[in-house]
């Protein structure tokens, strides 16, 4: 097919897109009759099978008239599969598929890989042809090695340095002292010679080295780079103009670090630490192994802060930037999300999202060997991390390996994910051939279990992302740090479980604990603050902690710090001055000793002892702040804690809470509302403000109005009404 022929077809089609999300007020016929562009978009699996024109028309037409989806995604799959990927023939085809898209009125996401995961053009999941690394062998994945030996009491250590790889270091640590000896000055041509001085010693040399996995550098930008020409610009080059009014986003899929035996590295690191830093950080990499004394949880976090810093800088802003560029938004989402302890897998599962336009999570399958797959607690993570970085498009991939589920089960986990802050969501997956699904279900209408539900569950579907797929901004008034130092101070490599698991569990960490008796047991909202945005782009007045973003602002009277050993001074500073200001802090579990800074644990005790007097659990002062300390969290205990004269953003009636998430939509309160249980709900709720209401039905379309009435509680309003749900049931709660 001619690229003028494709040309033309869009422009007649008068096809129209904008990268700029709205916030305008919703419209109750587009609320009962969603637009097109609200249903979700499926992945399409091109799944080990020939794939033709006619079956790309079949399929379209079903995958738009019969299961009601507003886009696609095409996933090409398998060893079987053909045309060759990125063959011409494979061009034609994909293009084919783009027009017959555009004349049903989808749109295309552009999934950019051959399998999974993104990285390698081929190499896993798909004909296992390493594309990427046979073009660009030198931008693949590198390993940081360790050579070490022990010597003692003027032993001589003589040895070759490696041959392959570049060195980043030799360090010598005594084994009882942990000094550290710099010995780059013992190097002469290729050997090392060094007199060990009394004790024992453990000499270690550092070594970068291409690892042989085939995916692309993940740390490293020009890799990014390469791998986006290799593969988004052979599509663009094919047809630019269906770049923005067909083809709409772009997607990378379970990327992650675990890989290269959980020590991604990358030959510049040191050369990027000193520029940044202003220092040599060769005398911190024994601690990515050992404990090297009181600066080890300080070293980890230097460390491991620049390794997170560099992958969220490679691949996730690299594809940011072209899909702006080229009229698209890009998403994506990690591999292994549900890791506790992320530093092994995704680093730093909330910044890793730092420039990516839409954070996104993978809801895949019950289980995997020996790893629940509990996705659902990390959802808000990575809405938070959106709000963090003032973005406001939450994805998720959803239903992948989770069998056939009952209609009630895919709508339950559906209002879940848009409860805790999705609002783009990606049904996994339509099959091309359905006779050889590899991870069911197979959502589409040619599937008997779903043949006569799944048009009205896309409907649904697309009423949800029609009221929450916006510039909407997220309220709430508590804010649950992130503990991420804690978790980097205590990540190092080579821990006792496999790298796929994250190398390292913390025992002591309760952050998701918390996060989950928060959302689903005492059904109070919050939002997960980053401690660098805590520390860059937080304020403290009068009003409380605010988050100074331009979209997603936010003021907090109310700051939750996790069980938490290390922490930084700026975080507790932050802390104190909520405190100060009349504000609430509560900690649990474990209070923090040890700072993330070089020499500041005594800082870190001192601004503890101002905010928790040692020996106490509370703590309170005339402004009407107050700190406490909740050493075993739970339902109970939380919810103790969290009570203020001032009322909640939402009140139940005692023991009949609901989950809900609450945003502001063109300066107007807006409500989602869900009933969770398999029986039906009836019971009052207050709203905090003065509100004239509706309630609008997303599994009808319906809108009735709401009989409220209004109370004083201290200087403020609470709106009052009656709720009736049914069993698994939920509800929009919109002002007037």
């Amino acid at each position: 097919m001619k690229l003028r022929h494709l040309n033309l077809h869009l422009c007649g089609l008068g096809l129209l897109f904008t990268l700029t999300t709205q916030a305008a007020t919703p419209s109750p016929e587009n609320f009962k009759n969603p637009p097109a562009t609200y249903r979700p978009h499926t992945l399409w699996f091109w799944n080990n099978t020939p794939v033709t024109r006619e079956g790309i028309d079949e399929q379209i037409i079903g995958l738009h008239d019969n299961s009601g989806y507003g886009g696609i995604g095409i996933l090409p799959f398998g060893t079987e599969f053909t045309p060759k990927y990125l063959s011409d023939e494979y061009f034609d085809l994909y293009v084919y598929a783009v027009r017959k898209a555009a004349e049903q009125g989808l749109k295309v996401t552009l999934y950019d890989e051959y399998g999974f995961p993104s990285g390698s053009a081929g190499a896993i999941n798909g004909d296992n042809t390493p594309r990427f690394m046979e073009r660009y062998p030198d931008l693949t994945i590198k390993r940081l090695d360790k050579i070490e030996r022990e010597v003692s009491n003027g032993e001589t250590y003589c040895e070759s340095l490696p041959k392959e790889g570049k060195l980043m270091g030799v360090v010598a640590m005594n084994i009882d002292t942990k000094e550290r000896i710099d010995l780059s000055a013992k190097i002469s041509g290729d050997t090392l010679r060094w007199t060990a001085p009394q004790g024992s010693w453990k000499v270690m040399q550092f070594v970068c080295v291409t690892d042989g996995d085939p995916n692309m550098d993940y740390l490293d930008p020009a890799a990014a780079q390469a791998f986006i020409d290799m593969i988004h610009e052979a599509y663009y080059k094919r047809m630019p103009d269906a770049f923005g009014p067909v083809i709409t986003h772009t997607f990378y899929d379970e990327v992650t670090i675990y890989r290269a035996q959980g020590r991604v590295w990358t030959p510049r690191f040191n050369e990027i630490y000193e520029e940044r830093y202003g220092s040599n950080p060769i005398l911190f990499y024994p601690a990515l192994w050992y404990d090297i004394g009181p600066e080890t949880q300080a070293a980890r976090n230097a460390l491991f802060t620049l390794r997170s810093d560099l992958y969220a800088e490679a691949y996730p802003q690299a594809i940011t930037r072209w899909s702006r560029e080229h009229n698209t938004i890009a998403t994506g989402h990690q591999d292994n999300e549900e890791i506790v302890n992320p530093v092994g897998t995704s680093g730093d599962l909330m910044k890793c999202f730092r420039y990516l336009e839409m954070p996104g999570i993978d809801k895949i399958g019950t289980t995997r060997p020996t790893i629940t797959r509990p996705a659902e607690k990390f959802y808000k993570i990575v809405a938070s991390a959106a709000y963090n970085w003032d973005h406001s498009l939450v994805m998720a991939e959803t239903y992948g390996l989770m069998g056939d589920l009952s209609m009630d089960s895919l709508r339950s986990v559906a209002i879940d994910q848009f409860i805790k802050g999705v609002n783009w969501f990606i049904p996994h997956a339509a099959w091309y051939n359905d006779k050889k699904v590899t991870f069911k279900p197979e959502l589409s209408a040619r599937n008997p279990h779903y043949a006569d539900s799944l048009y009205d569950f896309t409907t649904f579907l697309a009423r949800l992302q029609y009221m929450l797929q916006n510039d909407a901004r997220f309220v709430t008034d508590v804010a649950v740090l992130y503990p991420i130092h804690t978790m980097q101070g205590d990540h190092y490599f080579d821990g006792p479980i496999r790298p796929y698991e994250g190398g390292v569990k913390i025992p002591y960490l309760d952050y998701v604990q918390v996060g989950e008796i928060l959302s689903n047991e005492i059904c109070r909202d919050y939002q997960w603050l980053h401690p660098e945005v805590l520390a860059a782009n937080c304020t403290v007045d009068k009003t409380g902690l605010k988050l100074n973003n331009k979209v997603q602002y936010n003021t907090f009277r109310t700051l939750i710090i996790p069980a938490s050993k290390t922490i930084s001074t700026k975080t507790l500073e932050q802390a104190l001055a909520l405190f100060q200001n009349g504000g609430k802090v509560i900690f649990t579990s474990l209070l923090p000793t040890q700072s993330t800074e070089i020499g500041q644990d005594a800082r870190i005790a001192e601004l503890m002892a101002a905010l928790l007097p040692q020996g106490t659990k509370r703590n309170t002062n005339n402004a009407g702040g107050e700190v406490l300390f909740v050493s075993h969290p739970d339902a109970a205990s939380l919810t103790e804690a969290l009570q203020s004269e001032t009322p909640a953003d939402v009140t139940f009636e005692p023991g009949k809470p609901l989950r809900y998430i609450h945003k502001e939509r063109d300066g107007k309160a807006l409500y989602y509302l869900a009933n969770f249980s398999p029986a039906p709900y009836n019971a009052p709720i207050a709203l905090r403000g003065k509100l004239r209401l509706e309630a609008w039905n997303p599994h009808t379309g319906e809108r009735t109005p709401i009989k409220t009435t209004y109370q004083r509680q201290g200087n403020m309003t609470t709106t009052h009404f009656d709720l009736a749900l049914q069993g698994r049931e939920s509800i929009f709660i919109v002002e007037q």
